[in-house]
């Protein structure tokens, strides 16, 4: 089962490649954002989403410096080993060092695979796969699993 879901996982992240780049939305098709798609994958795979983040501003995780988005993945999600993770399984950035981190994307592939891809949003981009590259790489701070993704 858990090749299953993470298959579903992917699929349902590619199914929202285009959706436009909307802040705090999480509506394949109209608007996300990077906690949006990670929102709307779960309803998608999973079910009801386990809580309802409150307003963020674009600047949240400079201005409050705590790792909100780890500790809210850590309430419904496995942390993993980064160079463990695998199809399906959620990758969080921190753009700075010494920033919490503040981006989330998706795992299609294998992280040690050179030609390793991502889902993600970004602002003002719509939602794409696009390359796991170097610079994306040094900024990864955690992995996180959906339930059931073993």
């Amino acid at each position: 089962m858990s090749n299953l879901l993470r298959s579903q996982i992917v699929t349902a992240a590619q199914s929202w490649v285009g959706t436009p780049y909307v802040h705090q939305a999480a509506t394949k098709g109209a608007g996300c954002d990077c906690l949006g798609l990670v929102r709307g994958v779960w309803r998608e795979v999973m079910g009801t989403e386990p809580e309802t983040p409150p307003p963020y501003t674009r600047d949240w995780a400079e201005r409050s410096g705590r790792e909100t988005l780890k500790e809210a993945a850590s309430r419904h999600m496995e942390a993993v080993p980064v160079d463990q993770a695998g199809p399906g399984d959620v990758l969080l950035f921190a753009f700075k060092a010494g920033l919490p981190a503040k981006h989330c994307v998706i795992l299609t592939t294998v992280i040690d695979d050179p030609a390793a891809r991502i889902i993600h949003a970004h602002e003002h981009l719509p939602v794409a796969e696009v390359a796991l590259v170097p610079g994306w790489r040094r900024k990864i701070r955690f992995a996180f699993r959906f339930p059931g993704a073993t």
